[in-house]
């Protein structure tokens, strides 16, 4: 299962963790991919860390890191380092995919970012890796205005790949306002989760038994009244 967004910091890492959580307490054992992790001269941690931090996946493993805070191809070609390949990427994943029960998949930026090179030099994105893996798709979208927009652009790209997508909301404001409960109302039917904003500060143990309750059953949790949610969260 690959975990997109629509932009950059929509929430993809915690809602990636929620989802290792909620697994887990089902039963299921669960490892996390990064592709591609940008932005390490920083020093801050990196997607794994954290999700490793909130939830405790079995297995957490990056493929490939660059210092730039880019999108991975241009950050690997700024730093000359050496691309992620496609097909290596695919091998990864397969490979924890025969050891694991679910294998999540964490994309950067949206979902058409330049990831890396395909052995013909052409670059490749989240979609293409989606589609060489035959994966569904977790589109993870902000709450507030534009996201209706950036929602249809991303689910109608990968409708066109023929790729099973759901939405879930990656911060639900602690004081929503109407422009929330609208998309809310709006994005409902494409709806499969939605995390309470200010979710990846929680103490790590709230964290994993609070997750299965923003999540619906397709992604191992059991939330099924929205607005009875947000007003919860609110």
């Amino acid at each position: 299962m690959l975990i997109t967004g629509t932009d950059t910091g929509v929430g993809k890492t915690v809602v990636t963790a929620a989802v290792t959580a909620a697994a887990q307490a089902a039963g299921l054992r669960v490892a996390v991919v990064k592709p591609g992790q940008t932005g390490t001269a920083t020093g801050d941690p990196g997607d794994v860390d954290t999700v490793t931090r909130l939830a405790a996946p079995l297995t957490g493993r990056t493929l490939a890191s660059y210092p730039d805070p880019l999108a991975p191809l241009a950050a690997a070609r700024v730093a000359q380092l050496e691309p992620l390949e496609l097909y290596a990427a695919v091998d990864a994943i397969r490979e924890e995919a025969d050891k694991h029960d679910l294998v999540l998949v964490e994309g950067a930026g949206g979902l058409l970012v330049p990831m890396g090179l395909r052995p013909s030099g052409e670059a490749w994105t989240l979609a293409d890796l989606a589609v060489s893996l035959g994966a569904p798709a977790v589109v993870v979208a902000r709450a507030g205005l534009g996201t209706l927009n950036h929602t249809a652009l991303t689910l109608e790209a990968l409708d066109r790949r023929a790729v099973p997508a759901g939405v879930v909301i990656g911060a639900w404001p602690a004081e929503p306002e109407l422009v929330h409960w609208a998309n809310l109302t709006e994005l409902v039917p494409h709806l499969i989760g939605a995390l309470p904003a200010g979710a990846g500060a929680m103490d790590p143990g709230v964290f994993r038994r609070s997750a299965s309750g923003w999540l619906t059953p397709a992604l191992y949790g059991v939330l099924d009244d929205w607005r009875a949610w947000a007003e919860d969260a609110g």
